[in-house]
């Protein structure tokens, strides 16, 4: 019996030391793909595995591929290793690992691409965007009441603060409603996983601004396969594909969060206790952000201000990227060009992009320039002044540091017409006068054609507001899209959908009607529309569908009168060859006319001549009615026009 509980104990222990020597295996490898022809042909593996970084030796025996170095940081259980793939060839390659008795494999494809990378054409100033949310827009019938090994998450359609149940085959349904509106462009807020539980406080992210896994689709949206599927779909109906991505912060339920890759992965200098840093809910030392973009560029800000804006977490929940570490820097490029190479987007959104560390992300644009240099980028500029925004575009000669980033957001136009909304248009600053003193500073942009502008979008209150001023909703619309701007639409503006972020964000983010099982009207059809919501969806769907195409519009030069007696006049003018005849140019003219007041105006035709010239009639694109330039126009209170001729 002795002799017995004495093997017992042995065998015990052998089985003990067994498990804590077990051997490190492969777990993971990001990206999960590559491909070949790539003009940069460093490739980064991050091998994630227990302890994998005590591997001796790397070899990957695969023709055309070399191992350049391999990178140990911080944390055992991340292995980088870099290497070149200029000579390969599509196929699957073996990755082999050795260590101290111990050795481990994986297979890696690369793929042929699907088209080089200058053939990958991006959003422009030809097209409309039109943002949704897909939490808030439609549901499939399968779609699933949970996930399994998706954190605790409710969704409860009735609270505006939880996740609702959208996916992106309910998007799929819909594509046709699109192309009826006459949008070209679709951007969807962030698709990626967010694998974050909502808490008794009610913060969800349904709104998915807090990634969990870069390189997966969040799968109560669906699966990657089913995003390309419905990017192709999209591509069949000519509509472009916007992605947003977030580099400058991460969800708290990242693995590099629990399991840094090194010390310095996330903003959490040594200096932060010391200095004000506060801890979120799980411990973790944090310096929460000012919000405030402005000493990225000031030429007096103090350290203390910048290190706030760039290295302070957005919220507690959303850790703050170092984009100064090269191994993270070179994951996030390659994030990107993954998703062009493997989903087919037309163009990226980033969202937050001064927050992050300026030259890290004009490395990035240069990379993205280079590989795709017909590829579009938009980054979020949350400042109202045009000189802070034209700093942030391609080859400003604002700044010494070129940030390459191609689009950036008018944020100046949305905070001066959400202003003029509100007023009369006088004799100096007020109404439509703030639009023309925003426009006046567009020599400050390298690229004018290449500023997107909106009326509202998903972190903003609805234009409407809590109202239905359908009069100056048209004005706002007949602006954005006849300016000499990229413009983006917010969904359900076309049905007049309104609200206020008063008591939370999610009262501007409602559910599209018709959208989801058991609604009581369904607004993506004629049918279902109210007398209200069809007649401003017919008003807008017009002016969208002859935007499509027109050279005017994407080619044409701009010219704007200064408010006269109430009247805010804009011109875009272009001479184009004649279709007919392709020796001879024809001039072709667009009047963008808005009464800004909510009284009859005239508007005296003379002071416009330099841009009517000798025509004598002219077509309202919106209404087919023609009228007579040789005399002076009576325009009704808030009355917007369109002529053509």
């Amino acid at each position: 019996m002795k002799q017995l509980f004495t093997l017992l104990i042995l065998l015990s222990a052998m089985t003990m030391s067994a498990a804590k020597t077990k051997k490190p295996t492969i777990a993971r490898i990001d990206p999960t793909c590559w491909y070949t022809g790539m003009k940069n042909p460093s490739l980064q593996l991050m091998v994630y595995g227990k302890d994998i970084a005590t591997a001796t030796d790397v070899t990957i025996d695969y023709p055309g591929v070399r191992v350049d170095s391999i990178v140990r940081l911080d944390s055992p259980n991340y292995l980088f290793i870099y290497i070149n793939v200029r000579e390969a060839k599509p196929g699957v390659m073996t990755l082999m690992l050795k260590g101290q008795k111990w050795n481990a494999k994986a297979s890696y494809e690369l793929k042929a691409r699907e088209k080089a990378g200058r053939e990958r054409r991006g959003f422009d100033i030809s097209d409309v965007l039109y943002l949704l949310m897909p939490d808030r827009f439609a549901q499939s019938a399968d779609h699933p009441a949970q996930v399994a090994g998706m954190n605790t998450y409710k969704e409860d359609r009735t609270q505006p603060s939880l996740r609702h149940g959208g996916d992106l085959e309910g998007l799929r349904q819909h594509l046709d409603y699109f192309t009826e509106l006459g949008v070209t462009a679709l951007w969807f807020t962030p698709i990626l996983e967010n694998n974050s539980p909502d808490s008794d406080n009610g913060f969800s992210t349904y709104h998915g601004y807090a990634t969990t896994d870069y390189y997966r689709v969040d799968p109560r949206f669906g699966t990657n396969e089913q995003y390309r599927q419905l990017i192709d779909d999209c591509h069949r109906r000519g509509l472009k594909v916007v992605m947003d991505m977030i580099f400058n912060h991460c969800g708290f339920e990242h693995p590099w969060v629990k399991d840094m890759p090194s010390k310095d992965w996330l903003n959490l200098p040594a200096w932060l206790e010391e200095s004000g840093g506060t801890s979120n809910a799980a411990g973790t030392s944090f310096l929460q952000t000012s919000y405030k973009l402005t000493p990225v560029l000031d030429p007096y800000a103090t350290e203390v201000d910048l290190r706030e804006t760039t290295e302070g977490w957005f919220v507690p929940t959303m850790p703050d990227l170092n984009q100064h570490n090269p191994h993270l820097m070179c994951y996030l490029i390659q994030n990107s060009k993954w998703w062009i190479e493997s989903a087919g987007i037309d163009g990226i959104r980033m969202d937050t992009y001064p927050y992050a560390f300026r030259e890290a992300m004009a490395d990035w644009m240069r990379e993205l320039q280079d590989e795709y240099p017909n590829f579009n980028t938009v980054g979020e500029t949350w400042v109202t002044e045009p000189a802070y925004t034209a700093t942030w575009q391609a080859n400003s000669k604002l700044s010494k540091l070129n940030s390459q980033l191609k689009t950036v957001m008018d944020f100046s136009f949305f905070d001066k017409l959400n202003q003029a909304k509100n007023e009369e248009t006088d004799a100096w600053w007020q109404g439509l006068n703030r639009i023309y003193n925003s426009f006046v500073y567009d020599y400050l942009y390298p690229n004018p054609s290449s500023v997107m502008a909106f009326i509202d979008n998903h972190d903003t209150d609805r234009f409407l507001g809590a109202g239905r001023d359908s009069l100056m909703l048209k004005q706002a619309l007949a602006l954005l899209l006849t300016v000499n701007r990229i413009p983006q639409l917010y969904y359900g503006t076309e049905i007049m959908m309104n609200g206020t972020k008063e008591v939370t964000d999610g009262n501007v983010r409602q559910d599209f009607p018709g959208g989801f099982p058991g609604d009581s009207q369904n607004a993506f059809t004629r049918e279902g529309r109210t007398r209200v919501q069809q007649q401003m969806f017919g008003w807008l769907s017009r002016l969208l569908h002859w935007r499509q195409g027109n050279r005017v519009i994407a080619r044409g030069t701009m010219k704007q009168f200064i408010p006269y007696n109430g009247v805010y006049v804009i011109a875009r003018q272009l001479r184009d060859r004649a279709l007919d005849a392709p020796n001879h140019y024809v001039d072709h003219t667009v009047l963008t006319i808005l009464n800004g007041t909510t009284k009859p105006a005239t508007m005296q035709v003379q002071r416009y001549q330099e841009v009517i010239g000798s025509t004598a009639r002219a077509k309202d694109i919106l209404t087919g009615r023609y009228y007579d330039l040789t005399k002076d126009l009576q325009l009704k209170p808030r009355q917007s026009l369109i002529l053509e001729f």
